[in-house]
C-alpha cells in the first residue's frame, strides 16, 4: 500500500504543477504533459486539474480556495440596477444562459449558487465595429450564493456569462472560487462565411452566430455574393437575385437579412457585409445588363464577361444606389468592398476599354483598377461608411485613402502586414486562418501558434493591427458541414485574438479546447473533436 501511495503521489506531482502566471494571465492550476494530449484516453476527466478551462482564456484572474455548487432549480440571472433586465440584449441572454444551466439538474446542490447579479456601467452604449468595450468583472465567492458580474457595456455581460458557463465543471457540478477581470486583446475578431458558392439557410447562419458567441468572436463577415450566385434581394435592383441566384428558393429576402442582423446583435456579433468588386461579379451581370466588361472567350470561367466595366458612368450610378441600400439595411457603419483577384485579361481584350485608357492617359490596367477604386471609395465615403478591402488594393499600389483598412489574406503575410502598417494603414489578418483548407489531424494547432505581432514593426505600428478573422470559404461547405468544420477550429483563432500574447501552451489549449467543444455540443453546436480519444458528458444529439 505504501509503495502504491508513493507511486500515485509521484504521478500527481508530474501531472500537476501550480503556476503563478504574471502580467495579463491568470493564477491557475495548469497541466503539464509528457506526451501529446492526443495520447490521453479521457480528456474530460482531467477537468479537475485545471479550474479555469475557459476558451478564450481570461486575461486577469485570481483563484481562491474551494469550490461551490449550483442550485439549478433556483438559479436566476437578475440585476439590482433599475430597468436593466428590460434591455432586450440583457433580457434575452439572461434567459438563454438560464436555459443552458437548466441542463444540469442532475448535478444541482441545494447550498449552491442561486443568482447572478449583473450590472452595466454604460447600458445605452451601442455595439460598434470600430470599438466596443467588452471588459467584464466576474466574481464567484466562497460560501456566497450570488455571483457578481459587472461590465462597461451590455456586450461585456454576454462575454462574462459565457465564461461563467465554461467554468462549470459537469463532472462534479461545481464552480471554482475565482475573481476574473477580462477583456479582448484585439477589437476585431471575425469569422467569414460565403453564401454564394453554397447557400446557407438563415437558420444555419443563426447557428453559426451562436457558435461565435460561445467563442467570443464578434464580427460575422458575410461574403454574400460572388461569381456563382447573387442570393441577396435588392429592393432597388430586384433582377440581381432574380437572374443571379441559383433559384428563387436560394435568396435572402430583406426580412431574412434583418433577422440575421438582429440575431447577431442579441449575441454580441456585428454583421459586416461584403460586396466584392470589380471582380467576382459574374452573377451580378445576369441581372444588370452592361455592368460587366464584354470580352468574348476571355471572361470569367471562360465566359464572355469579366470584371465590372470601369469606363461607364452608369455603372457608378448603379453602385451608388446598391451600396446606399446595403448601408441602410446592414447598418454596421462599415462595408467590405473586396477588390481581390481582378483579372486584367478581359479588360485588355475590350477595344472600348483600351480606347478609354488612351483618352484618359491611363497607361496600365493596374492604373485602370486604381481609377475604379478611387471612384468607388468616393461613393462609399459620401455614404458616410468606413470600408475594408482585400490586400491586392494595397499590393498593386493603387491610390487609396488613409483610413482604408487592408485585409491581409495571401501568403508571406508577415512581410505584407509589415509593409501595410509601415505605410500607416490599419489592417486585419486572415492569411494563416483559412479554415476551409482541411488537413488530416488537428490543424487548429497551426492556427493557435500564429502570432500576428511577429513582424518587422515598431510598437506604434503594431497598434495598427485591428485584429484578425478566420475564413470559411464555401467551395466544399454548406448546411451539412459548416458547423463541424468551423468549430472548434475557429475557437483556436478566437483565443489568439482575445487572450494574452503569452498564452501559447498547445497542450493546455488542447485540454481546454476539448472541454469547450463539449460545451458547444451540449448547446446544439456539433463541434468536431479536438483530441483523438475523448467523450463528452453531454454528447451532441441534434441529429436524433
Amino acid at each position: 500500500f505504501l509503495i502504491r501511495f508513493i507511486v500515485t503521489m509521484m504521478k500527481l506531482a508530474r501531472l500537476v504543477r501550480l503556476v503563478t502566471c504574471l502580467s495579463a494571465t491568470c493564477i491557475s492550476v495548469t497541466l503539464t504533459w509528457n506526451d501529446d494530449i492526443n495520447n490521453y484516453d479521457d480528456v474530460t476527466k482531467k477537468k479537475a486539474f485545471n479550474p479555469i478551462p475557459v476558451v478564450p482564456f481570461p486575461q486577469v484572474c485570481s483563484l481562491g480556495r474551494g469550490r461551490i455548487g449550483l442550485n439549478v432549480p433556483e438559479f436566476r440571472i437578475t440585476s439590482d440596477q433599475s430597468g436593466l433586465l428590460y434591455d432586450p440584449i440583457i433580457s434575452y441572454n439572461a434567459r438563454r444562459y438560464e436555459k443552458y444551466f437548466s441542463l444540469f439538474k442532475g448535478l444541482s446542490r441545494s447550498d449552491g449558487i442561486t443568482t447572478v447579479n449583473v450590472n452595466v456601467k454604460e447600458p445605452d452604449t451601442p455595439q460598434k465595429l470600430s470599438f466596443t468595450n467588452e471588459t467584464y468583472h466576474l466574481q464567484i465567492r466562497e460560501g456566497q450564493a450570488t455571483v457578481e458580474l459587472a461590465a462597461v457595456t451590455r456586450i461585456g455581460i454576454l462575454r462574462g456569462l459565457e465564461t461563467l458557463y465554461q467554468l462549470y465543471n459537469v463532472t462534479d457540478g461545481t464552480f471554482p472560487v475565482v475573481d476574473i477581470e477580462d477583456y479582448p486583446r484585439y477589437n476585431y475578431r471575425g469569422l467569414l462565411i460565403d453564401t454564394s458558392r453554397h447557400f446557407l439557410s438563415p437558420e444555419m447562419i443563426f447557428k453559426v452566430i451562436e457558435g461565435m458567441a460561445m467563442t467570443k468572436l464578434n464580427v460575422l463577415h458575410w461574403h454574400i455574393a460572388d461569381d456563382p450566385s447573387f442570393p441577396y434581394y435588392s429592393a432597388a435592383f430586384p433582377d440581381l437575385s432574380k437572374e443571379g441566384a441559383y433559384d428563387g428558393n436560394h435568396v435572402y429576402s430583406l426580412s431574412d437579412v434583418a433577422e440575421v442582423i438582429q440575431y447577431a446583435r442579441l449575441h454580441g456579433v456585428i454583421v459586416l457585409p461584403e460586396f466584392d468588386t470589380p471582380g467576382h461579379t459574374l452573377s451580378w451581370g445576369k441581372g444588370q445588363p452592361g455592368l460587366l466588361a464584354y470580352c468574348p472567350g476571355r471572361g470569367t470561367f471562360g465566359s464572355d464577361f469579366g470584371p465590372i466595366d470601369p469606363t461607364l458612368d452608369q455603372n457608378y450610378d448603379f453602385l451608388r444606389k446598391l451600396l446606399s441600400e446595403v448601408s441602410g439595411v446592414f447598418g454596421a457603419g462599415y462595408l467590405h468592398l473586396g477588390g481581390d483577384e481582378v483579372s486584367f485579361y478581359c479588360w485588355a481584350g475590350n477595344s472600348k476599354i483600351t480606347q478609354f485608357m488612351k483618352e484618359h492617359n491611363i497607361t496600365s490596367h493596374a492604373d485602370l483598377e486604381s481609377y475604379y477604386e478611387v471612384k468607388l471609395l468616393d461613393i462609399v465615403a459620401a455614404l458616410n461608411q468606413s470600408y475594408i478591402v482585400w490586400e491586392e488594393i494595397f499590393n498593386n499600389g493603387l491610390r487609396i485613402k488613409p483610413d482604408t483598412i487592408i485585409h491581409v489574406w495571401k501568403g508571406n503575410w508577415q512581410k505584407t502586414l509589415s509593409k501595410v502598417v509601415k505605410k500607416g494603414y490599419r489592417t486585419i489578418l486572415s492569411s494563416p486562418w483559412y479554415l476551409d483548407h482541411i488537413s488530416f489531424g488537428f490543424d487548429w494547432k497551426n492556427y493557435y501558434s500564429v502570432e500576428p505581432t511577429q513582424i518587422d514593426a515598431t510598437p506604434d505600428e503594431l497598434e495598427l493591427i485591428e485584429g484578425g478573422e478566420a475564413c470559411m470559404w464555401a467551395e466544399y461547405i454548406d448546411n451539412t458541414n459548416i458547423l463541424s468544420r468551423t468549430f472548434p477550429r475557429a475557437s483556436a483563432v478566437a483565443e489568439r485574438l482575445w487572450s494574452s500574447k503569452s498564452r501559447t501552451d498547445i497542450n493546455d489549449a488542447a485540454f481546454r479546447l476539448e472541454l469547450h467543444r463539449c460545451g458547444m455540443c451540449a448547446r446544439d453546436i456539433p463541434a468536431e473533436t479536438a483530441s483523438m480519444r475523448s467523450f463528452c458528458p453531454f454528447e451532441y444529439t441534434g441529429w436524433a
